[in-house]
């Protein structure tokens, strides 16, 4: 079963997200909380949404995304921050239906676009994203700031 996430769902999502980190190789970069998770997806601001996988009353996946904007286009799109299977529920057509989802949410209302990026590696998600008829935008690169080099970064806006 696919649906929203709902508030008890947070700590079996924080569980999905801290797997996904070891499965990306990168456990120690992951430091959600359950606080952080249920203000984002909540809180009087909230900034993300969620869908998860159920089964049999457990949630044994999720689609952490928010919304975009396509200036050239108009109107929203959504881009997907996580999706994640249980590797014990993987080729179940659990990870096709979250995605399938949000497609249908786009559909729905009218979005441009869903967008997401995968490591270079994976090899496995990358073969599931191409049978799902997703094209990779190569000509884009992905830039970043994050920790000292936003910090410094940040700094300069000073006094302008």
């Amino acid at each position: 079963m696919i649906r929203e996430a709902r508030a008890e769902d947070v700590p079996a999502i924080v569980g999905l997200v801290h797997e996904l980190a070891e499965y990306e190789r990168s456990p120690e970069l992951c430091t959600l909380t359950e606080e952080q998770l249920h203000a984002a997806l909540f809180g009087p601001e909230a900034v993300a949404r969620c869908h998860v996988a159920e089964v049999e009353g457990e949630v044994v996946g999720c689609a952490i995304w928010f919304l975009n904007f396509s200036t050239w286009r108009g109107v929203p799109g959504i881009y997907l921050e996580d999706l994640f299977v249980r590797p014990s529920h993987r080729g179940s057509g659990l990870g096709r239906a979250l995605l399938a989802e949000l497609a249908a949410v786009c559909a729905e209302r009218g979005y441009a676009r869903l967008e997401w990026q995968v490591l270079d590696w994976n090899e496995p998600s990358i073969g599931f994203y191409r049978a799902l008829g997703a094209v990779p935008m190569d000509e884009w690169t992905t830039y970043r700031l994050d920790g000292d080099a936003l910090t410094a970064f940040a700094k300069s806006a000073e006094g302008c």
